[in-house]
């Protein structure tokens, strides 16, 4: 319990908290954008072969 009390009223901590949330914001972010690239990719495929 006192780490936590220490991550939140310490500004290491506070930095800390910060960068954890930049880092999980930035994965679901390439997450998302490669996601969407693959899709268009496979259907940029699809359409060059001829398929529907």
């Amino acid at each position: 319990m006192e780490a936590l009390k220490i991550l939140t009223s310490t500004a290491t901590g506070l930095a800390s908290l910060a960068v954890i949330a930049f880092i999980i914001g930035m994965a679901a972010f390439f997450v998302c954008l490669f996601s969407r690239k693959a899709r268009e990719d496979a259907e940029a495929a699809r359409k060059a072969v001829g398929k529907p």
